[in-house]
């Protein structure tokens, strides 16, 4: 970088800058600043031309205005300007000026992409870089459009230099993270392998970040970067310190560029080649010796450097998974790091090691620190080493030492923090149940886990207990008679109680034969916790009594006078109203026989796996529960957990394609039994987290049809175009509230939203997704609108390429502006070519006028005020209607600040209302909008108020908000 003279110093910048640190208050500050923009905007606006000099100053100055946190609506022309300067400071501050300031969308983007493009063709380095930091800071769409093809050119010039070549490396990984569909795979990737071999490490640095975030999509095009990698790290590993000074950090040679080549081998497998393999086992060997040498520095820096490298070579030992030596040389080293008094060590250890448990090569040499990671369980002081600790308890059990293990996370539950109480509850009961040789041991950890937790038991916990009792003879007696004395005691957990009163209630007749536990004492034991439970369980309770009728007839008198009872009979909860007076007619009117019918022991549950695990790997996110057995058996399968299970009529529903859900957006599967998702699912970006899907069936003659249900909402039509469009009202509703989800879905395309919107502008990214593996040809998707629409709401959209690949995904932009108010909603028209076969689809695209919704805080005198103002009929619309769903608050909150406005907090006088305001954004008005929920409990019902100065968008935004309650 050329240095800066003097003569650059900007004395009026010092200045102002200054006087601003000297302001004495808040307003003194915003006086001083609006008398400089007045100034800079007069120059600006001045018949003298400016210089080059002044130019950058006062865009510095604006530069600094911005930075405290005021708008600046000049001066961009100026800063573009500075871009055409030869002085390398006026240039810089140009660019500097566009990488804060300019928005993706400005008008100047097209100037601004000329000034780049004749930096990046100057060949002069310095602009060229300044060119390339510009393009990487803004890393807008359009940045990747305008440049995406050339960078990779610079980056494997022969004569582009060094320092260039590391800008065009980063330039280019900021341009694929942000837009990886506009950076093409060329001639250049193959060129840019060898980059790995360049004399210069900076180069190789930036050049290997690159690699391993192309590696990471397109595998095999970067294949031949192993063999380089394992040359380069091999080099570096071997080399003293003094062979890299410029990259020696603290007697550790290139750290980063080792780690960096690290992390790019574990984009692959082990490498196939014998010679590559034996020199990558040398250098990996070699990191774990140096582990063991004492250190060449004392301070901090130099031990941080050495086990960053240490710990990314044992992530590419436990991902390659292949060299027994390897792993138990790793377990032991790490095994060290245990009891190092550096905290994050412990961490990194704990968790590494867990990772090692799941390897059948390491996972003995894991569970010889047993001891340690227990004492570490019993006194650490960091919360977030004694999880990792539990992790790796709970991956290093097996059945030798599951008793000692469960017994150890039983001790520490009692005192845990109450953040990781419900995943080591979890934990426990999987535990218990996976090793359970004995299941009376496993009914006893269970209950006392429900005594020590009992908050933290989930529904799945005491449902596994009962599905685990009922489908074992061996185990029910000593179930039944050991939660009989579980419920003796004075305080019980109310799941306790629910394990009682099932249990009992199936199998209290198998301890019914003891005087202590008679039919009658049981009742008793069980009623004395009735009115000290919520009404789940007491509905729960009262089926365990019908139960006894059937079980215990000498105290059936005993039971129909509790459930004739007022407190049964007229209970103002409706369930337990019901379930009374139905259990009390039953037991009336029923004979014997029709009674041990109607109420038999419940028949075994279907083996399946446990809801547990399910839940656990739901809370813990996909690929963080290992499982040793599962991985010894199939390394790659991922198998998912239902608390149900799923009734399927194999004469309606065949199984569903396995490449369904492409875009993972979340249709449920169809049935129990479908086989995993295959590879092709990968291809495609998971864009959502949730969503709201429509299954449609396949145009006739494309592929079997599969059943679903709610299938009225879209349609397909095949050879000829659809004559009417689908009903899709219902899946514009779920869309209201929220801007992201699955838009359309069947076996052959699945349509993703992704929208965002400010004042009357709005964006809406269309994903759609191949699941087939055969191309679409001739894909055109149209956007449909009537003449009325078309003159209130302004679509722009960029044309696909209308070829799909298999497997693959396309994205289109549809840019948005709300001319005026609309009532109506675009059709997205679909059509290819599949197999020959024709297909039409269309539907509605959720651009509703609540998405152009400015939120609008007020105060209640204000909002009162502006009500009244807005009396008139023709202002106001009010429904009422009753509630679709539950009528819970938070939900409720959620969905009107979802719908775009804003909610008023202590306005309305009745605490339970929700009052809102907000501005519908035009290009030709601003509406005002006011709104009132007010919900009736008790009638299930709500009543909305709407009041804004226009008819026609009261009346739509009372039927969208209706909607969604």
């Amino acid at each position: 970088m050329p240095a800066v003279s003097k003569g650059d110093g900007m004395r009026g910048l010092a200045v102002f800058i200054s006087d601003i640190r000297n302001c004495k208050s808040k307003e003194a500050e915003i006086k001083r600043i609006n008398k400089e923009l007045a100034n800079i905007r007069s120059k600006f606006k001045g018949d003298k031309a400016l210089d080059g000099y002044s130019k950058k100053k006062y865009v510095c100055k604006l530069l600094f205005i911005f930075l405290l946190g005021h708008d600046i609506d000049f001066g961009h022309m100026e800063a573009v300007n500075l871009l055409s300067s030869n002085r390398y400071t006026e240039k810089q501050i140009g660019y500097l000026f566009i990488s804060v300031l300019v928005n993706s969308n400005s008008e100047l983007i097209r100037l601004i992409n000329n000034g780049i493009k004749n930096d990046l063709a100057s060949r002069n380095p310095t602009f060229m870089g300044l060119a390339l930091h510009c393009i990487a800071n803004v890393g807008s769409r359009e940045m990747a459009e305008a440049f995406a093809g050339e960078i990779p050119k610079i980056l494997v010039a022969g004569d582009t230099m060094d320092s260039v070549k590391q800008s065009a490396a980063l330039c280019l990984l900021r341009l694929y993270r942000t837009s990886p569909d506009l950076v093409p795979m060329g001639d250049w990737t193959s060129r840019v392998v060898h980059l790995l071999n360049d004399q210069h490490l900076g180069v190789v640095t930036a050049a290997t970040s690159l690699i391993t975030t192309l590696a990471q999509k397109n595998p095999e095009e970067f294949k031949t970067s192993v063999s380089l990698a394992v040359s380069r790290l091999s080099r570096i590993v071997t080399s003293a310190s003094t062979d890299l000074q410029d990259y020696t950090y603290y007697f550790v040679p290139a750290p980063w560029l080792s780690v960096k080549l690290l992390r790019l081998l574990q984009c692959y497998p082990p490498p196939e080649d014998a010679a590559v393999r034996g020199r990558l086992t040398e250098c990996l060997e070699t990191i774990l010796n140096k582990a063991q040498e004492p250190p060449k520095s004392k301070k901090v820096q130099h031990s941080n450097a050495k086990n960053a490298v240490l710990f990314e070579a044992i992530s590419l030992i436990i991902h390659h998974d292949s060299e027994p030596n390897l792993l138990v040389r790793a377990c032991n080293q790490l095994g060290q790091f245990l009891q190092h008094r550096e905290t994050n060590l412990r961490y990194l250890a704990l968790e590494s090691m867990c990772t090692l448990a799941s390897s059948e090569f390491s996972h003995e040499a894991v569970k010889t620190h047993i001891e340690t990671v227990i004492n570490a369980l019993k006194t650490e002081r960091d919360v977030s080493v004694r999880q990792r600790a539990v992790d790796l308890l709970y991956a290093m059990c097996d059945r030798s030492n599951a008793q000692q293990i469960v017994a150890e996370m039983l001790n520490y539950l009692e005192t845990a923090d109450y953040s990781i109480r419900e995943e080591i509850v979890l934990k426990v009961a999987i535990l218990a149940e996976k090793y359970a040789v004995d299941y009376t041991w496993y009914v006893d950890t269970i209950l006392n886990l429900i005594r020590i937790a009992g908050d933290y038991v989930s529904e799945e916990v005491w449902y596994r207990v009962i599905q685990i009792v009922i489908n074992r003879d061996d185990v029910q007696g000593y179930a039944a008679k050991t939660v009989f004395e579980a419920l003796q005691a004075p305080a019980c957990h109310e799941n306790l109680v629910k394990v009682g009163g099932y249990i009992l209630g199936e199998f209290g007749n198998l301890i019914a034969g003891d005087p202590r536990s008679s039919p009658l004492i049981q009742f008793n034991l069980l009623h004395s916790k009735f009115h000290l439970c919520s009404v789940p369980t007491r509905a729960l309770l009262l089926s365990t009594y019908i139960k006894f009728v059937n079980l215990f007839p000498e105290i059936k008198t005993t039971i129909q006078d509790v459930l004739r009872s007022d407190s049964q009979l007229k209970n103002a909860d409706v369930e337990l109203q019901q379930r009374a007076v139905e259990y009390l007619r039953l037991s009336t009117i029923a004979s014997t026989d029709i009674l041990a019918t109607v109420l038999e022991e419940m028949p075994p549950f279907p083996e399946r796996e446990s809801s547990i695990l399910a839940k656990l790997k739901k809370k813990k996110g996909p690929g963080t529960v290992t499982d040793l057995e599962d991985i010894k058996k199939e390394r790659s399968s991922d198998v998912n957990g239902s608390t149900e299970p799923t009734t399927v009529n194999a004469s309606t529903v065949s199984t569903p394609s396995p490449s369904a859900d492409l875009l993972g957006l979340g249709a449920a599967p169809l049935t129990s039994s479908a086989p995993p998702p295959s590879s092709t699912g990968s291809l495609l970006v998971d864009v959502f987290s949730d969503s709201a899907s429509v299954v449609a069936p396949l145009a006739p003659g494309s592929e079997d049809n599969f059943a679903s249900p709610d299938l009225a909402s879209t349609e397909i039509v095949s050879e000829e175009p659809a004559d009417t469009v689908h009903d899709a009202d219902e899946l514009i509703h779920k869309f209201v509230c929220k801007n992201n989800g699955v838009l359309f879905e069947n076996q052959l395309l699945q349509i993703g939203l992704k929208s965002e919107f400010r004042q009357n502008l709005g964006r809406m990214f269309i994903f759609y997704g191949n699941k087939t593996s055969t191309q679409f040809l001739n894909f055109t998707p149209t956007l449909i609108c009537s003449d009325e629409l078309q003159a209130s709401l302004n679509l722009q959209t960029k044309p696909v390429d209308p070829t799909v690949d298999g497997g693959a995904q396309v994205q289109q932009v549809v840019n948005i502006e709300c001319i005026s108010d609309f009532m109506e909603a675009p059709i997205l028209n679909i059509q290819f070519r599949y197999g020959g076969t024709f297909q039409n689809i269309s539907v509605k695209l959720p651009i509703t006028l609540n998405k152009f919704f400015q939120p609008t805080e007020m105060a209640s005198q204000d909002f009162f005020q502006r009500w009244k103002q807005l009396s008139n009929p023709q202002q106001e619309m009010q429904n009422i209607f009753k509630a679709k769903h539950p009528m819970d608050t938070e939900i409720t909150k959620a969905k009107i600040i979802g719908f775009g406005s804003a909610l008023l907090e202590e306005v309305d006088p009745n605490p339970a209302n929700f009052v809102g305001a907000g501005i519908i954004h035009t290009k030709s008005t601003q509406i005002g909008c006011l709104l009132r929920l007010e919900p009736n409990l008790q009638a299930q019902m709500y009543r909305l108020t709407l009041r804004t100065s226009k008819e026609a968008v009261s009346q739509r935004l009372c039927e969208l908000l209706s909607e969604q309650f």
